[in-house]
């Protein structure tokens, strides 16, 4: 569907399709990271416009790394590299979605904790009835020989 004809679209046919993002102060988005075949949620990141842009052209994912303050190529390091599918913008037009599929050394491994999802803590009830983060899935390579 053309920017001119959807109806969702803000935007002329002049005007950048970036512009329908809503960047925070900083001029980022938060970002979602979800595997193609089992829907699992990855990771959380953040894109300043042009990871966007170079994401899109590349089709993989590149993020904004804000303790480093520059662009990370998602397995740049790790090897673990994101294809990206789709990207979509949801309704408040401040968040991306992107669709991917893990490349790579050990396509299984999303986090730099060598574990497949970055959410692999849940929160349980203790033995003393208090609340906890239990690690509840396991790590899949020592995070020491993938970042060496």
């Amino acid at each position: 569907m053309s920017e001119k004809t959807s109806p969702t679209s803000l935007l002329t046919q002049d005007e950048p399709w970036t512009n329908s993002i809503k960047w925070d102060a900083n001029g980022l988005i938060p970002v979602i990271a979800q595997e193609l075949g089992s829907k699992d949620i990855l990771m959380v990141a953040w894109m300043n416009e042009q990871a966007v842009l170079k994401t899109v052209e590349l089709g993989r994912a590149v993020y904004f790394s804000r303790s480093r303050n520059k662009l990370w190529f998602k397995g740049e390091e790790s090897g673990h590299v994101q294809r990206v599918h789709e990207v979509r913008l949801d309704c408040d037009n401040d968040v991306l979605l992107l669709s991917v599929t893990q490349e790579g050394h050990n396509p299984s491994i999303a986090c730099h904790t060598g574990r497949h999802s970055c959410f692999y803590q849940k929160l349980e009830t203790g033995q003393k009835g208090d609340w906890v983060w239990t690690a509840i899935e396991p790590v899949l390579k020592d995070p020491e020989t993938i970042y060496k």
